[in-house]
C-alpha cells in the first residue's frame, strides 16, 4: 500500500514516517505549505526536511514557490477560521497530487502535532478523499510525539519555535495569546489521554 504523506517540516516527519513503514506502508512526501512565513523559515523547513529525507530514504515532491500571496488570500478577514481554511489548502493539494501519482491513499504530519485540531483535520480529510476518490488515511501519530522529538534531537534537525503562518508567529510575542492557544492544547490533550485510558 502506497501512501502520499502530506509533510509540514522535518522535525514531524520522523514518526509519522517510521509509524507508517512498520505497518508495511510504502510512503511518499509532499511538501506543501504556503502558510509559512517568513521565506527564510519556508527555507530552512525544506533544508530541514532535505536533511530527514536523506537519512530516512524518503522520495519527497518538493513545492518550493514562496505561498506568502495564496495563503493570504484565503485567510485575511477570516483570521479566526485560518486553520481549518490552511488545512484545506493544504489536504487538497495532496489528495489531487496523490490521485495524479495513484496513490492508494493520503495523510498528513499534521496529525503528528498536539497544536493541530485533529477533528477538523479529519473530517476535512474524509472530505476531501470523497472528491478526489482517494481514501485519507487518519492516524493518531500524537501518541509518538516525545519519541519524535528526541529523534529529531538525535538527528541535529531544526526544530522550529511556531506553527508557521505569520499569525502563529505573532502569537510567539503576544502574551495573552500565547497562553490562550497553550491551555486550549493542554485541554485538548487532557482529553484525549482520559479516553484513551481503559479504566475510563
Amino acid at each position: 500500500m502506497t501512501i502520499l504523506l502530506h509533510l509540514c517540516c522535518g522535525p514531524c516527519t520522523i514518526y509519522p514516517l517510521a509509524a507508517l513503514r512498520q505497518q508495511g506502508m510504502t510512503v511518499r512526501g509532499y511538501f506543501h505549505n504556503p502558510n509559512i512565513h517568513p521565506f527564510r523559515e519556508f527555507k530552512a523547513r525544506i533544508a530541514a526536511l532535505e536533511e530527514v529525507a536523506e537519512k530516512m530514504a524518503l522520495p519527497v515532491e518538493y513545492e518550493r514557490e514562496y505561498g506568502l500571496r495564496e495563503y493570504l488570500r484565503q485567510v485575511v478577514f477570516h483570521e479566526e477560521e485560518r486553520c481549518p481554511l490552511c488545512y484545506r489548502m493544504r489536504l487538497e493539494a495532496t489528495a489531487k497530487k496523490a490521485r495524479e501519482i495513484g496513490a492508494d491513499a493520503f495523510s498528513t504530519t499534521l496529525l503528528y502535532s498536539r497544536y493541530q485540531r485533529h477533528e477538523i483535520i479529519r473530517a476535512l480529510g474524509e472530505e476531501l478523499a470523497t472528491e478526489f476518490g482517494v481514501p485519507f488515511l487518519y492516524e493518531d501519530f500524537r501518541l509518538g510525539w516525545q519519541n519524535g522529538i528526541e529523534a529529531s534531537l538525535e538527528m541535529g534537525i531544526y526544530r522550529q519555535p511556531y506553527c508557521g503562518c505569520i499569525y502563529s508567529e505573532q502569537e510567539r510575542y503576544d502574551k495573552k495569546l500565547r497562553g490562550d492557544r497553550k491551555q486550549e492544547t493542554e485541554q485538548q490533550w487532557a482529553l484525549l489521554a482520559n479516553q484513551q485510558d481503559p479504566s475510563n
